[in-house]
């Protein structure tokens, strides 16, 4: 009979659920998909950030989750990535959890199997929907401001030209009146600007213009005060420029004061002071410049530049300008905010080289930035580069530059918006380290994945690979190709009598000595169990039958053990071979070998069989067509008996378990209950049935290798020894040993092994740490612990509740794993609600 075949290695999806646990904790959306385009996984943040159940995005493609425009780009997008593999970087939009669509930015990756063949993409998803609105904001705030400048640069300009104007027509005014006083007071009367003499505070001549605009006649101004007509708070400031110039003294020449106007409008003046002797006495001779309009017009400039900068502080961008100098001329409040600043005229006339960049990068950056504004280089768009805050630390900032230029075309500073990418690339910088490390797992694991660990030579599944190889290289270069199938003939009783552990070592050493008979290139597999297949290419029939024959009279004599036991082993040997046995693939060989070797074992085993020796014993049999029509109905009938002794193997199991009740009272019903909170707890999880299944298998069986630990020891009402404790600490390891044989319940073997362990990796036998220790023994061991604490023991009486549940909360991230922790309270809390609404 074929023996079953030995699970070895991680899966795939094994190792997707490593990294389902990994990723369910992070605040950005990610998935994973298969190379299909189905979705395999996703964390809370994918689920939260579209609004779907779990069961609306595992096994679905976008076409199910997203509108036909947006799936079919993400069907391009990923089969563009999985057929060049590598990574992936584009915008696009999503339907989010509000029925909006929202614009997002992917970030996608292949990842591989462990043969190194891409298994399908992983992705995240950055929502930039509010970048993209301010970026839109922050162009049109640009585009108006543009407009602005350049109306305002253009009245300003205006401005100037009219006063330089007039400035030249005062001077020719001031010649003419050194030349002629009737001419001199011609000009004044008949100036654009207003002009008075005083002295003695007084006003003793006026010009029609300055009545004009102050709304007096000239026999109200002559002789007044002259500080009568300034406005109260410059009076001091006039009255004591006035002074200093009578006197001699240093005094602005030109400055600006307000006057009042008849009506009680407040009228700006720019003042020209001086000097001179009028009517043979000292007096102040004073033009005035109406300046009331350009300062109305300062104001409302003023008033835009603020709206302006009220427009930028509202972008979520740094939003800066340089100018040719390297010193900063504008930045907002979000560029302030990112370096540290409260304020930004702490930075303003900085110069941001210096000032704000790293050492390692400050000469590059300005030597492209000299470049850009000789025009040396065409205009850039995006950049990144790391700035230094206030406090000395560094951030990674994502540029879009544009360039300012004056109305003659000339380069005059530059404008760049920036967004802060630190944290973004710090998740990069994550993900690249965990495909990094995933990589190198991988790797690892596929190592591991072709060895036996317990026999040192090849596994089952590298027989799988290796055959179907070996077969086609003998067909193909007409090479003969032979494999060998040994199966140590009643093992079972070597295990019964001394043990598992004696039983393995045999078997490591029953591969040793194989591996020094064999020939260099032959290939030694263990099939399962206690078979071995050893594939022999260039070997014809008659060849491996002596290598057969050779090989079980060498292991007859060898005696296999140690020092206190030794046994010798017997087997029954089948030899296949290409092209004598007529094969069409590798596994036929392996097949027909595993199906000689049933026939020898029929006859008592420990000999070597072909083919030959079964078309010999069948020419001797008489054939029964009858049967032969009904074995599609005998098959039936044997699966059937073989699902049903399987079923009636783990009833057999289970039942042994129970009897541990009579050597360690309690334990029967702590193992029922422990169940019920495993269960409760694998639900809550949404671990996948099969799982589920698994872990409760596992808590009933979880003390099964009590039965091998001392009575006295487990009813001790006393403090254990530590030899004492020891012992205790092997029944892991016995209940393991205990279902070895049974095939089936492998997958529960490291569930029950491990169920000791503890979080913070002080636990046993392997003093496993965090999630190396499977989940389903970190569901047992917290279900195992709560019951035991709320159980009489032979040493203690049982705590409270409440006092238990204190306890589990103590070994949350020490003993037990927090997430499972929290999980439990949360099933603890809603059982209490229910019975207290039963009780009510």
């Amino acid at each position: 009979m074929d023996k079953p075949k030995e699970k070895t290695g991680l899966s795939l999806q094994e190792k997707l659920l490593s990294f389902q646990s990994l990723i369910n904790n992070f605040p950005i959306p990610i998935f994973y998909k298969d190379l299909k385009g189905n979705y395999l996984g996703c964390n809370l943040a994918f689920k939260q950030y579209l609004g779907l159940d779990k069961s609306d995005i595992i096994g679905k493609s976008a076409y199910d989750i997203s509108p036909v425009d947006l799936a079919i780009n993400h069907k391009e997008r990923d089969q563009e990535l999985c057929e060049k593999g590598g990574s992936q970087k584009y915008e696009t939009a999503v339907l989010g959890a509000d029925g909006l669509r929202h614009n997002v930015e992917f970030y996608k990756e292949v990842f591989y199997d462990e043969k190194g063949n891409k298994a399908g993409i992983i992705g995240i998803i950055f929502d930039i929907t509010e970048r993209k609105k301010k970026e839109e904001l922050l162009k049109e705030a640009r585009q108006e401001l543009e407009i602005r400048v350049k109306v305002r640069t253009a009245e300003i300009a205006k401005i100037n030209e009219d006063l330089r104007k007039e400035i030249n027509e005062r001077k020719r005014a001031e010649e003419a009146l050194r030349e002629s006083e009737e001419t001199y007071r011609a000009l004044v009367n008949n100036s654009l600007f207003g002009a008075f003499i005083i002295q003695d505070e007084k006003i003793v001549f006026v010009n029609p213009k300055m009545m004009e605009v102050m709304g007096y006649s000239q026999q109200e101004a002559l002789n007044e005060d002259i500080f009568a007509f300034v406005h109260p708070e410059d009076k001091e400031k006039v009255r004591n420029y006035y002074h200093l110039r009578l006197t001699g003294k240093d005094a602005p020449s030109v400055y600006e004061a307000r006057g009042i106007a008849k009506d009680g409008k407040v009228i700006y003046w720019q003042v020209q002071a001086s000097l001179i002797n009028y009517r043979n006495r000292p007096a102040i001779f004073v033009n005035l410049v109406d300046i009331t309009a350009r300062k109305e017009f300062e104001d409302k400039l003023e008033k835009s530049k603020e709206e302006i900068r009220m427009y930028l502080d509202i972008a979520n961008v740094i939003i800066l300008i340089i100018d040719k100098d390297s010193k900063v001329r504008l930045i907002n409040k979000k560029g302030c905010n990112v370096l540290g600043y409260n304020d930004y005229k702490e930075i303003i006339g900085k110069d941001w080289f210096n000032t704000f960049l790293p050492k390692k990068y400050r000469n590059k950056v300005k030597e492209v930035f000299e470049e850009l504004m000789a025009g040396k280089v065409k205009e850039f768009g995006e950049a990144e580069n790391p700035v230094i805050t206030r406090d000395g630390k560094e951030k990674v900032i994502l540029w879009h530059n544009s360039l300012i230029k004056d109305p003659g075309g000339k380069i005059v500073a530059t404008i760049s918006s920036g967004q802060d990418i630190t944290e973004r690339k710090a998740v990069e910088k994550k993900i690249a380290h965990m495909n990094l490390e995933l990589n190198r797992t991988n790797k690892k694991l596929k190592q591991l994945a072709l060895l036996d660990l317990g026999t040192g030579v090849y596994n089952h599944r590298y027989l799988t690979e290796i055959i179907e190889a070996e077969f086609y290289r003998a067909r193909r270069y007409a090479h003969p190709l032979s494999a060998i199938m040994m199966d140590v003939d009643y093992f079972k009783s070597i295990n019964d009598v001394y043990g598992h552990k004696f039983g393995d070592m045999v078997l490591k050493q029953l591969a040793t000595q194989l591996k020094k008979m064999v020939r260099k290139y032959d290939i030694i597999v263990r099939f399962g169990g206690e078979e071995f297949v050893i594939i022999s290419p260039g070997a014809d029939r008659s060849t491996a039958l002596v290598l057969a024959q050779r090989l079980l009279d060498a292991v007859n004599l060898y005696n296999f053990g140690n020092k206190i036991h030794s046994v010798k082993i017997r087997m029954s040997v089948a030899v296949v071979s290409y092209p004598e046995d007529k094969s069409v693939k590798g596994m036929d060989l392996i097949d027909e070998a595993a199906e000689i070797v049933n026939k020898i074992k029929e006859k008592g085993g420990n000999a070597v069989s072909c083919s030959l020796d079964l078309k010999k014993v069948k020419t001797r049999v008489k054939v029964n067509h009858k049967a032969h029509d009904n074995v599609k109905s005998l098959q039936r009938r044997v699966n059937l008996l073989n699902k049903r002794s399987k079923e009636n193997l783990i009833e057999a199991v289970f039942a042994f378990a129970k009897t541990i009740e009579v050597r360690d009272h309690g334990t029967g019903e702590h193992t029922e209950r422990t169940v019920g909170y495993a269960t409760q707890i694998a639900k809550a999880m949404n671990l996948p049935q099969e799982e589920i299944e698994h872990i409760k298998q596992a808590a009933i069986l979880h003390d099964l290798g009590k039965i091998g630990i001392s009575e006295d020891v487990l009813n001790k009402k006393d403090k254990l020894t530590k030899e004492e404790f020891k012992q205790i600490q092997k029944h892991t390891q016995i209940g393991v040993d205990i279902i070895r044989p049974i095939q089936f319940l492998h997958p529960i073997i490291p569930l029950i092994l491990y169920h000791h362990e503890r979080w913070d990796g002080k636990g046993y036998p392997g003093g496993l740490k965090g999630e190396e220790i499977p989940v389903g023994a970190r569901i047992v061991a917290l279900a195992d612990v709560y019951q035991a604490l709320t159980s009489d023991r032979p040493y203690r009486k049982a705590f409270s509740k409440d006092k238990a549940i204190e306890i589990i909360k103590n070994g949350s991230g020490s003993h037990f794993d927090p997430q499972i922790v929290n999980i439990f309270l949360n099933l603890i809390n809603i059982k209490e609600k229910v019975t207290k609404k039963k009780r009510h």
